[in-house]
């Protein structure tokens, strides 16, 4: 007996586990899924060396700004299938090592901007940002400002009607986004995203389907495959919504450094500012010039063509009656060879 408890003083001493977890013999993972779990088992009680928490199908609702913290630890953490409805803005902010988060299948209706702002100025590479299935009807701007190196992302099975550019932008890296099965609105709130999916695919990166529900002539059309130039009505409503503001205001939202410091709404005016075209009315400016000038080339085509045949018919003309002249020559010189030859005999 003494030499057994000898021999376990020499072993190292297992990793503690919070019940009722589950953890991997090396620790690097905590498996606290499919327990129904109303509340978070014990944290603190986690491996020191643990890499992956995965809390998916349980019964969680609400989580507390701090009920996360101290994790720095974590590469991962999946909340999945449960019944989440709402996160607080700083819930990750010890997680400055999570690669992976996935939220699929959760009630979350809104999110808030500042959410993901601890990964700000941390070069730890982001892999996966999982919100699918959830009740998402928009991504604030700058919700996504902080996840430069993200390169999966899927807003998949939400009521996204429509999305805005700027909030994308800060996506540099990103290399696969799914979209599919929301009820977008294929209508001039979603022009300026298209165009930024079109970019994304251009710098070698995947979309699934974004089907349009409406309007009704492109229902279950892809967004990607409708031309562009049906949303050039379009411009002449921005145009007209630019000049109606400034007849009321006398100019447009100042963009200056003020507002950008100061956030809220001034700042989201100047962000979506940024991504608007240079010029509505030197594009339509530009259009008329074309035209005019096609008026001009296609007025000398036919004034050229004009001429062409009025000179045809001229020369044909020409060639006619010169043609009846030739006989009546012919008979004078028949004449004149005559006196020639009786001049000659006479002199003879």
């Amino acid at each position: 007996l003494l030499c057994v408890l000898c021999f376990a003083t020499l072993l190292p001493a297992a990793s503690p586990c919070p019940p009722p977890c589950r953890c991997s013999p090396d620790g690097l993972e905590v498996n606290c899924g499919g327990l129904g779990l109303s509340t978070l088992p014990p944290l603190q009680q986690l491996p020191p060396g643990s890499r992956s928490l995965l809390l998916a199908n349980n019964k969680l609702s609400t989580l507390g700004t701090s009920a996360l913290a101290n994790l720095s630890f974590l590469e991962e953490l999946d909340l999945s299938n449960n019944y989440l409805d709402n996160l607080p803005g700083g819930l990750f902010r010890d997680m400055s090592n999570l690669t992976r988060l996935t939220l699929h299948n959760n009630s979350l209706t809104s999110t808030d901007r500042e959410l993901f702002q601890v990964f700000a100025h941390i070069p730890q590479h982001r892999d996966t940002l999982d919100l699918s299935l959830n009740g998402l009807s928009s991504v604030p701007l700058g919700l996504l400002d902080e996840l430069q190196s993200l390169r999966w992302l899927s807003l998949a099975g939400n009521r996204l009607h429509a999305l805005e550019r700027p909030a994308f932008e800060p996506l540099v890296n990103l290399q696969h986004l799914e979209l599919g099965q929301n009820p977008w609105e294929c209508d001039c709130n979603l022009r300026d995203f298209k165009h930024w999916i079109e970019w994304l695919l251009y710098r070698g990166g995947k979309v699934d389907a974004v089907e349009c529900t409406l309007p009704k002539d492109l229902r279950g059309r892809d967004i990607r495959t409708v031309p562009v130039e049906m949303f050039n009505y379009c411009l002449q409503l921005e145009d007209e919504n630019v000049g109606g503001e400034g007849s009321r205001s006398g100019q447009g939202p100042p963009c200056n450094a003020s507002h950008s410091n100061a956030g809220g709404e001034g700042t989201s005016e100047c962000v979506r500012a940024r991504y608007r075209p240079v010029s509505v009315r030197r594009a339509i400016g530009t259009v008329v010039i074309a035209g005019v000038v096609c008026g001009i080339v296609c007025i000398m085509m036919v004034a050229a063509a004009a001429y062409g045949c009025i000179y045809a018919s001229l020369m044909a003309k020409y060639q006619r009656e010169l043609k009846k002249r030739q006989p009546l020559m012919g008979d004078g010189e028949a004449e004149g060879e005559d006196r020639e030859e009786k001049q000659i005999s006479s002199v003879a």
